[in-house]
């Protein structure tokens, strides 16, 4: 292999997908959408539709279409039998459903009535929402995020492969590598072939560190990746999240061996279907080792602990084509003087300080930082002079 070449390919063995038009064809193909039937997407199919366009969902040259969704949803496979977890659907209403004719182009628009895509639409089928909900979430309360996501979806999916013509509006932290293509030319420009992800959605914590840093000392470097797509309201900013992770990597991580980049799908709250796709979108990112910690991906207490881990036995290593590292509940031990967990520190729950998000908010609300042994004096100050500006 030579020092060009990727050390992973992308999902399903292939090159990654490129659904974006050329700069000598956007002009034409704008005029041409200009034309065309509109649907409008919402938040989280903007952030679909940037996944799909920038390769991050290969091999998906688009939005799914039945027999992808229904396999998908019931056995966390494409129809082709490549794994895949959680259906990636374009919905609309039944309205727009029966106006669209199959075999037509349409384009995909801002609620604002910016075109930003052509789809060929090759599929219109109908689904039951609250199937898929049970299915992917194991619930269809509205108590969950997602499955409140989904359920409140119309039942109508228009499937067909895209062309983005347009940049996606709303875009935030450009500085920072966004897309797949990226993220592969820094790992080739800083020569690592063994390269981790972390997905985080919270700011990091001590815990967060000693993982990272565990899995650090196996690979040549680290990517920090937040979702900074939407999140449910009682999540951190990913502003704010953003300036706890770069002050992080400023004073306690080397320079050469980890990096910051973002990811931009909206969080699904899926637990264990969740962390396989995180799994796979990080291999299409150029990642070799993905981190799995407690209750990835998890909210409330729909998941087990370690569900989001042994998920990932139902699959062979080859088909998912990243390596999973698993790591338990760590915290800080006083009697060890220092970052454990249970499968190393042999002492009591009274010697442990292990503080729930709940537990945090807490603190943050009422001006209080969260003690050094939990997470960093720089990232507590970060977090509650933002507690204090959101009231």
């Amino acid at each position: 292999m030579s020092v060009h070449e990727d050390p992973i390919t992308a999902h399903g063995g292939g090159e990654l997908v490129d659904l974006k038009a050329t700069a000598s064809e956007q002009a034409s193909l704008r005029a041409r959408a200009a034309t065309l039937p509109v649907v409008t997407l919402n938040a989280r199919d903007l952030a679909d539709l940037e996944m799909l366009a920038s390769g991050a969902f290969s091999p998906l040259t688009g939005f799914m279409g039945e027999a992808d969704y229904k396999r998908s949803r019931d056995e966390m496979r494409l129809a082709s039998g490549i794994p895949w977890s959680i259906p990636i659907t374009l919905a609309v209403d039944e309205a727009t459903a029966r106006s669209l004719k199959i075999g037509s182009d349409i384009a995909l628009a801002t609620e604002d009535g910016k075109r930003l895509a052509i789809m060929q639409l090759a599929e219109i089928y109908q689904v039951d929402r609250r199937a898929e909900a049970k299915a992917v979430f194991g619930t269809d309360e509205d108590a969950h995020p997602g499955a409140k996501n989904v359920t409140s979806m119309p039942p109508y999916c228009l499937a067909g492969c895209i062309t983005l013509i347009d940049e996606i509006p709303g875009r935030t932290f450009l500085e920072y590598p966004r897309e797949p293509r990226q993220t592969r030319a820094e790992f080739r420009k800083r020569g690592w072939r063994k390269i981790v992800a972390f997905q985080t959605r919270n700011p990091t914590h001590r815990a967060h560190e000693y993982i990272q840093k565990a899995a650090l000392e196996i690979c040549d470097g680290i990517m920090i990746h937040p979702l900074v797509g939407e999140t449910k309201g009682d999540d951190v900013p990913a502003a704010v999240r953003m300036e706890t992770y770069k002050v992080l990597l400023d004073h306690y991580y080397p320079k050469d061996r980890a990096m910051l980049g973002v990811f931009p799908a909206h969080m699904r709250y899926g637990g264990p279907r969740e962390a396989i796709l995180h799994a796979i979108v990080r291999r299409n990112y150029g990642c070799t080792h993905f981190i799995v910690g407690r209750d990835h991906a998890g909210v409330g207490s729909y998941y087990g602990s370690y569900d989001a881990q042994k998920i990932f036995d139902r699959f062979k290593p080859e088909e998912i084509g990243i390596t999973p590292l698993m790591f338990e509940n760590t915290f800080y031990c006083k009697r060890c003087n220092g970052m454990a967990s249970f499968k190393t520190c042999p002492h009591t729950e009274e010697d442990r300080l292990i503080l729930s998000g709940t537990k945090v908010r807490e603190m943050l609300r009422a001006g209080q930082p969260p003690p050094p042994e939990f997470t960093r004096p720089e990232l507590a100050a970060i977090l509650v002079a933002a507690m204090k500006e959101s009231k």
